[in-house]
């Protein structure tokens, strides 16, 4: 009989069953991108609050200036000027102007700005002139924004759930929040296991590799919005590796183990799992990446901790955490969509082949299909094997084998998940 693997669908419901957001914090706008709102937020104000200008030039009524143009100029007497940051003083009367810099509140009476170049005025910085030639027509409207032409005070702006990227901060602080109610992030802690393995820069002994995931790992937590601690290499005893993991626990929210979870006789993280909690699910119907383990903890103040075992390969162990470990941290962190992901159909450029019961995971650099314009094509990023890096950093996408293949012949449609931005 062959091997039992979950599936990837199953594996995934198992590990987010029962996980929910993390506590609720408020924190100050300078630290809220990458955090996720706990509350829907309302706008507090109307943007923009008032009538203002998009130009530099002169504000007019556009019954004045209805008749200009460069061979038949309107001059207008100008009465004054107002800039960003104050209130008119002069209103615009019939034959008049006032000169107005981008971003100023419309004066009384006008409505509509001449650009200062459709006049004779002097750009930049220049004496305020007692009269203006207007050379072009300003129909009404013309260069003005607005009040409330974004949004009113108390429409939606974004909904509980949304991950705070840098224009979302914007548009909520132009909305008048100067704090937000968010989940904490969530608190990671990354171990690697490994005889073999030395710290980043340390001069290599014989058979010995610098270790490469924990770093990475800890870089993918990071972009996926955690705090995170790398607690370095353990060996591979049984004792070592729980001492790790029983002090991670006791911090951490998810802990990740690289390497020591296959069937090898010094692969004892799944024992050191079940030693400290318990183990959830092993192994399952993924390439790269089989020997998968997740379990749960408790710590001694009775928190729970998620126990991810991935695989030691360094490919297998990037791969797997995009697919597993990242959508946990999202839903812990309070996304609404914690599994979602830009996904993009593309033709492959060269045949592939997989192994049948698993779903496959090629790495591919995407590129524009030449023969069917704004199409793309996904073209192997090098070796597939489960060791080759510099496929895996050439790669800005996994494309989606299922699991009923055996592989697929070049020009074959599929999905990538893209890596950039996901």
């Amino acid at each position: 009989m062959g091997e039992r693997l979950l599936s990837l669908d199953d594996a995934l419901a198992r590990m987010l069953a029962g996980v929910v957001p993390l506590p609720v914090e408020e924190v100050g706008v300078d630290d809220a991108v990458g955090r996720v709102l706990a509350e829907p937020l309302a706008a507090r104000l109307t943007l923009p609050p008032w009538d203002n200008t998009a130009m530099d030039g002169f504000a007019v009524r556009s019954a004045d200036a209805a008749t200009a143009s460069a061979g038949h100029p309107v001059t207008l007497r100008v009465v004054g000027e107002v800039a960003a940051g104050y209130a008119p003083t002069t209103p615009v009367e019939p034959g008049t102007a006032v000169r107005i810099l981008t971003g100023a509140m419309l004066p009384e009476g006008a409505d509509a700005v001449v650009p200062v170049e459709e006049t004779d005025s002097e750009p930049g910085l220049a004496t305020l002139p007692a009269a203006v030639e207007i050379r072009a027509p300003a129909p009404p409207g013309q260069h003005v924004r607005r009040a409330g032409s974004d949004f009113h005070a108390g429409v939606p702006l974004l909904p509980a759930g949304t991950r705070v990227v840098p224009a979302a901060l914007a548009l909520l602080v132009a909305g008048g929040h100067g704090t937000l109610r968010v989940h904490r992030r969530p608190r990671v802690a990354v171990l690697a296991t490994g005889d073999e393995l030395v710290a980043p820069g340390e001069e290599l002994g014989p058979g010995q590799i610098h270790d490469s995931n924990s770093p990475a790992l800890a870089a993918q937590a990071r972009a996926a919005g955690a705090d995170v601690r790398r607690l370095g290499v353990a060996r591979d005893t049984l004792a070592e590796v729980e001492t790790a993991l029983a002090g991670a626990i006791g911090w951490a929210d998810l802990v990740i183990v690289s390497g020591g979870v296959s069937v090898g006789a010094r692969d004892v993280v799944k024992a050191a799992f079940e030693r400290l909690g318990r183990v959830d699910l092993w192994r399952v119907a993924v390439q790269p990446g089989k020997p998968v383990a997740f379990g749960r903890a408790r710590s001694s103040d009775g928190r729970e901790a998620l126990l991810f075992g991935l695989p030691g390969n360094p490919v297998s162990s990037f791969v797997t955490f995009e697919l597993f470990v990242r959508p946990v941290l999202r839903a812990l962190s309070g996304d609404r969509e914690p599994t979602a992901r830009r996904v993009v159909r593309a033709r492959l450029a060269s045949a592939v082949t997989k192994s049948p019961p698993r779903r496959a995971f090629l790495r591919v650099k995407l590129a524009p299909d030449p023969g069917r314009p704004g199409e793309r094509v996904a073209l192997l990023a090098g070796g597939q094997g489960s060791h080759v890096l510099s496929a895996l950093a050439a790669a800005d996408g996994l494309a989606v084998v299922p699991e009923d293949l055996d592989g697929l012949p070049a020009g074959a449609e599929v999905d990538v998940w893209e890596l950039e931005g996901a």
